[in-house]
């Protein structure tokens, strides 16, 4: 069997094994909603929207429950900036994703129901914000607006568990921490004649000296890391060789920023909001929320009712 044949063979286990089949559904569409289903989104993004705009923020950072990676003790995988002023649509969340079609990362704005859509369980959500104070929510504001600044710091090749302290690949998470490094380290613009990856490379080394901590994720299926010999958005090769043989991957992931921000901003609030198929619950503060979607005491409990007979506004 060729090298090639055999990694193919491995991808073919790991489609196989239902724990691991999401990690395939990176550049697949997202799975068709049905009417109840299209309702209780939008009632759960209306309810998110409502508590961003009675917050008084101008922005907010937000991460939502997408890939499953329960596997590897994350509930949040994906990261943005929700602006108020956003060009978009207000609280439109500006983020890095994957554009599968071209092979290569881009800035995009999106409103919250369809960054809710990215969710991995329709029966299920889950969305935490973290509100900053002004001090760091203004400059963080300007950093994330200025489309020249925002793309100072976006990688040219993605990978989805991108070396935290590597400019060869970028994440979506990444991305987010190295502009709160452009914004809150008042870093310098790229001298002329410096590569592409000096913006980045300064913003990684505040990150280092600020003590930031990515998360450390352990594989313990090695078809996964074969995988990213034939998966265009998973590579190994930005690693330390230790690291990889350990399958031990330091990768920027929303609790690795939001723990990162807790010890820098003084005063930053979190929220967290979660639904299944007969509520939406809302907690204040920084124990998050259990397994599915229980409510403790102190918690916002809203309850969803079915979408009318004959769809949305029937």
């Amino acid at each position: 069997m060729t090298r090639h044949a055999g990694l193919l063979a491995a991808a073919g286990l790991l489609a196989a094994t239902a724990a691991q089949a999401d990690l395939l559904r990176h550049c697949a569409a997202p799975p068709a909603l049905d009417a109840v289903q299209h309702d209780r989104l939008f009632r759960f993004a209306a309810v998110v929207r409502e508590t961003l705009d009675q917050s008084g923020q101008r922005l907010a950072l937000i991460a939502r429950a997408g890939t499953d990676l329960r596997r590897f003790a994350q509930r949040y995988s994906h990261a943005g900036i929700s602006l108020r002023a956003s060009p978009n649509t207000p609280w439109s969340v500006r983020q890095l994703y994957y554009d599968c079609d071209i092979g290569q990362p881009r800035l995009f704005d999106q409103g919250l129901p369809g960054f809710l859509l990215g969710g991995a369980d329709p029966a299920q959500g889950h969305i935490v914000l973290l509100l900053l104070p002004e001090a760091a929510e203004r400059p963080l504001e300007a950093a994330a607006l200025d489309v020249r600044l925002a793309q100072q710091v976006l990688g040219a090749s993605y990978s989805a568990n991108a070396h935290a302290f590597s400019t060869r690949y970028q994440n979506c998470n990444q991305w987010v921490a190295e502009l709160l490094a452009q914004a809150w380290g008042g870093l310098p613009a790229p001298a002329p004649g410096d590569g592409p990856a000096a913006a980045r490379a300064q913003a990684q080394q505040w990150l280092r000296q600020r003590g930031y901590v990515p998360t450390r994720i352990t594989v313990h299926n090695p078809l996964v890391t074969l995988a990213g010999a034939v998966m265009p958005w998973l590579h190994t090769d930005d690693h330390p060789p230790e690291a990889v043989r350990a399958q031990q991957f330091d990768v920027s992931m929303p609790a690795s920023i939001a723990a990162f921000v807790q010890r820098q901003v003084p005063g930053v609030q979190r929220v967290e909001f979660c639904h299944d198929l007969q509520k939406i619950v809302v907690r204040q503060g920084w124990t998050p929320l259990g397994a599915g979607c229980q409510p403790a005491a102190g918690d916002r409990v809203i309850p969803l009712q079915p979408a009318p007979v004959g769809g949305i506004g029937a």
